[in-house]
């Protein structure tokens, strides 16, 4: 997915805003991933599934980064593609179905 350049534009400098007032100077964000990750939940669910995929991607990764298991970067693909997998199901069916044995973060 490539976003227009003036949204790219936007959400770079918006992001750079919040990294900077929250003091996590060190994070890259993959602004189409996580795009992609709020677009394809509000389809596959519904209204304000976008920002809850989005905050829960973010706390996976955050909790797999700290913990040493990933870098930041391969943490939030690992936690966006997880999502990207369940929205192709929607709301039921899907790898949860079967339980997370060897599928976690």
């Amino acid at each position: 997915m490539t976003l227009p350049r003036d949204e790219d534009s936007s959400l770079r400098h918006w992001s750079a805003r919040l990294i900077q007032a929250l003091q996590i100077l060190d994070l890259e964000v993959d602004h189409e991933k996580i795009v992609q990750v709020a677009d394809e939940s509000l389809k596959a669910v519904g209204p304000h599934a976008d920002a809850i995929s989005a905050f829960i991607v973010g706390y996976a990764a955050g909790t797999a980064s700290t913990a040493g298991r990933k870098s930041t970067q391969d943490a939030v693909h690992a936690a966006s593609n997880k999502v990207l997998e369940l929205c192709e199901h929607g709301e039921s069916g899907g790898p949860d179905e079967e339980g997370w044995a060897k599928r976690a973060q």
